[in-house]
């Protein structure tokens, strides 16, 4: 099994950044791929950003418009994800998921594809 705990989430206000770490313990070895998702109160859940452990290569949605950034520290499997310009609209749970195939991809936005889910972190944004 595989373990994700999210944190750094809270209340910010309109145009600040903020930094989330995701923490991936228990198996992380057997993981490839790495997602940030967010889900906003009656709305899917959807990817903002994904990343490999192995090359760090990166894919990235519109949801922020380049206003996000991933990135891991594969020694200490964390995953990072910066977010800057917040809006009121960024309002959401956050989450972090773990695949285990390598597959890296169009396939990286589908919520299904993942194996590991966090517990998420709450963002609330005012404006």
């Amino acid at each position: 099994q595989v373990q994700l705990e999210e944190s750094g989430g809270g209340l910010v206000q309109a145009g600040d950044s903020l930094r989330l770490s995701c923490a991936a313990t228990g198996r992380a070895f057997t993981t490839r791929v790495m997602g940030w998702f967010r889900q906003a109160p009656g709305k899917e859940r959807n990817l903002i950003a994904a990343i490999t452990w192995s090359q760090g290569n990166t894919f990235y949605t519109d949801s922020m418009k380049d206003r996000a950034s991933i990135s891991r520290d594969n020694a200490k499997k964390m995953v990072y994800l910066e977010m800057t310009s917040l809006k009121s609209e960024d309002t959401a749970v956050y989450y972090c998921a773990a695949r285990t195939s390598a597959v890296f991809g169009i396939h990286n936005a589908a919520p299904a594809t993942y194996d590991y889910w966090g517990q998420g972190t709450q963002v609330t944004v005012s404006s």
